[in-house]
């Protein structure tokens, strides 16, 4: 069974890079990572090896004017708790 939660707000460019600092301290943390996605907060147990994607996408529509994307993938197999 796959869930997703999502949530997409306009911040900031500075309040941008804040989040993503605070999930970055959340994944050199030990064990789990707590993220907050909207007014929800999910507890993650990231694997100590992960699966890292990026891609930029930059369009020209005709209309709405350019428009750039980054997207940032990770990865990883929840590790087996320990008997």
């Amino acid at each position: 069974m796959a869930e997703t939660t999502a949530h997409d707000q306009d911040v900031e460019r500075e309040h941008a890079a804040d989040l993503l600092q605070e999930l970055a301290r959340e994944l050199r943390g030990e064990d789990t990572a707590n993220v907050q996605v909207g007014n929800k907060t999910l507890t993650l147990t990231p694997a100590s090896t992960v699966e890292y994607g990026i891609s930029v996408e930059e369009r020209s529509p005709m209309f709405g004017g350019d428009r750039e994307e980054i997207t940032v993938t990770l990865e990883w197999k929840v590790p087996k708790p320990e008997s």
